[in-house]
């Protein structure tokens, strides 16, 4: 290599380094504004209240109840050769 050629690689990369520098200055927050704001969140506490007894209550509609629509003696409702 040419002395030239050394001179502009180490011009080149002092470059580089310092707009690095200015850019990364630029870029990353200081610790001064990482300060960050949080929500308080309030306890759990182990103290359970009633539910509402308009909706639990014993007149009310059990989801998990299974309910039948009508009797059916069809083993298999998808299957086409079922008479009709």
């Amino acid at each position: 290599m040419k002395q030239q050629n050394i001179a502009i690689i180490i011009g080149v990369a002092v470059l580089s380094g310092i707009v690095s520098l200015v850019l990364a200055g630029k870029i990353i927050t200081t610790p001064a504004n990482r300060q960050q704001e949080v929500e308080v969140v309030q306890p759990i506490s182990t103290e359970f209240t009633t539910p509402d007894p308009r909706y639990f209550n014993s007149k009310a509609i059990d989801p998990t109840k299974i309910i039948h629509i009508s009797s059916n003696s069809n083993t298999t409702p998808f299957n086409s050769t079922n008479g009709s």
